[in-house]
């Protein structure tokens, strides 16, 4: 919860903090609005693409919970690094941050699948409610820091954030004994000196990787690197594509699969690649909707403009409320023996995600005429967009540990992150276009193809939805 409070808090004005003017009450960057987006594509791209490493560095090296306790640490690093003035600080709180959440995420849900072992209805069930509990901290994060961002000092609601963080920390330590003997430590082969060898290998992997993101950072910082943002995110997205295809190649030849563990892989490969496609559109919501709900959306509320960040904590809103209704109904269809598969979900999930774009496009049309929209607009595509989230990523999330061969759990976990972060990637690129106000008649026409292409993965999902049931055999 806590650590989601800091993830989204921050989320909640850090676009907006990028397109604001560097001069008055309270400056930023004045960044344009898409290389803003592609920065923020950038990020959030980061911090789900470290979940792969970061569940091996748990799997081979720390063990689940120490793995989720240090990448704590570093988040709440990064973002009290963020709270100081300067450019510099900002970006490289931006990389303690994204390398934290890397070093945390996969690990945490692992930690949930674990808690039920027996898995089935009742583990769907788990996730959503672990799920609900993130979009507590989700919705007020993104109030507070949203308000102490816009009126008081982006700094300050960055600060914020960490403040949250730490609190999560000590929390976390305080009750740890709740969960058992669970991730206390990595997975061993039972040779004690092979694993030991391992360990020295894996230590050295991991200080030649952080020393080169130390390079490159001081570099940019030193102005001998220029980083151009929107090609580096089209780089990126190529990269994730050969990583993933690479990673996943290498465990069906060479994981020491039996035939049953290898089609339940193919499967993960199936839902990687519906997880991505629906969080290139759901991830509009921290930028292209943001600049939409400030620059099209009359938020003047009795007098008072509502601060524009605001309006993001519908989604975690409708998620607190729909939640427990969701948990319920799966495990009351599985008792009856009516629970849709794992694919068809994630059919469902991307037709959701598309309607509300099919909403925007109506809503932009009053843009186009010159009107400012009602924010009933926005809250209509995040309630689709919600309940969307909820048939795909909770059960993805429980899909993922329940397929995962069990020595690749976390690796696993990690890929399914890495999905996320190349949705998050297209996002940003996409947002550069939506959000783009140099051509605001095309605007509609936008919203219209991202509606045709989610919805026809959506269909593509459903149709194929039977074959990869097959693959995943007795999981449900």
């Amino acid at each position: 919860m806590w650590e989601r409070f800091s993830y989204y808090g921050m989320r909640a004005i850090l676009v907006l903090a990028m397109v604001a003017a560097v001069e008055g009450r309270n400056p930023g960057l004045g960044l344009s609005k898409d290389v803003a987006a592609a920065v923020y594509g950038l990020y959030t791209t980061g911090v789900y693409l470290a979940s792969l490493p970061g569940g091996w560095i748990a799997d081979r090296l720390l063990g689940l919970r120490n793995a989720v306790f240090y990448g704590g640490c570093l988040i709440a690093i990064g973002h009290f690094t963020m709270a100081l003035p300067g450019n510099a600080s900002f970006f490289v709180g931006l990389i303690f941050i994204a390398l934290g959440t890397g070093l945390l995420k996969p690990n945490i849900s692992a930690m949930v699948g674990e808690l039920y072992p027996e898995g089935g209805a009742r583990r769907d069930a788990g996730f959503s409610i672990f799920y609900m509990s993130i979009n507590i901290g989700s919705f007020f994060g993104q109030i507070l820091c949203g308000y102490l961002g816009e009126n008081v000092g982006w700094h300050y609601g960055f600060g914020a954030a960490g403040v949250f963080m730490s609190l999560g920390l000590v929390l976390y330590k305080l009750t740890g004994e709740r969960l058992g003997d669970i991730g206390l430590l990595p997975s061993t082969s039972g040779d004690a000196a092979l694993d030991a060898r391992r360990r020295r290998q894996g230590w050295a992997f991991v200080s030649g990787g952080v020393g080169v993101i130390a390079a490159v950072a001081l570099a940019a910082i030193a102005g001998l690197l220029l980083i151009d943002p929107i090609a580096m995110s089209a780089a990126t997205g190529v990269l994730i594509v050969i990583v993933a295809a690479l990673y996943f190649g290498s465990v069906l030849l060479f994981g020491g699969l039996d035939a049953t563990e290898r089609k339940r892989v193919l499967a993960i490969i199936v839902l990687f690649a519906g997880n991505a496609v629906f969080f290139s559109g759901f991830e509009q919501a921290g930028s292209s909707f943001n600049l939409f709900a400030k620059d099209y959306t009359d938020r003047v509320v009795f007098g008072w403009e509502v601060p524009a960040s605001w309006l993001q904590s519908i989604n975690p809103m409708f998620v607190i409320l729909l939640a427990p209704f969701f948990a319920a109904l799966w495990v009351n269809l599985g008792r009856r023996n009516l629970n849709p598969s794992v694919p068809v979900k994630f059919g469902l999930g991307l037709v959701q995600v598309s309607l509300g774009f099919l909403v925007l496009y109506f809503a932009s049309q009053y843009v186009v005429a010159g009107e400012k929209v009602a924010p009933t607009w926005l809250l209509l595509t995040y309630l689709f967009h919600t309940t969307g989230e909820l048939c795909l990523s909770p059960v993805g999330l429980s899909a993922v540990t329940k397929l995962a061969p069990r020595r690749y759990v976390g690796q696993m976990m990690g890929t399914w992150f890495m999905a996320t972060s190349l949705g998050h990637l297209i996002a940003g690129l996409l947002a550069g276009h939506l959000a783009d106000d140099s051509n605001v008649a095309a605007v509609p026409d936008r919203f219209l193809f991202v509606f045709m292409t989610t919805i026809g993965a959506g269909l593509l999902m459903l149709l194929v939805s039977k074959p990869v049931g097959r693959l995943m055999g007795d999981v449900r």
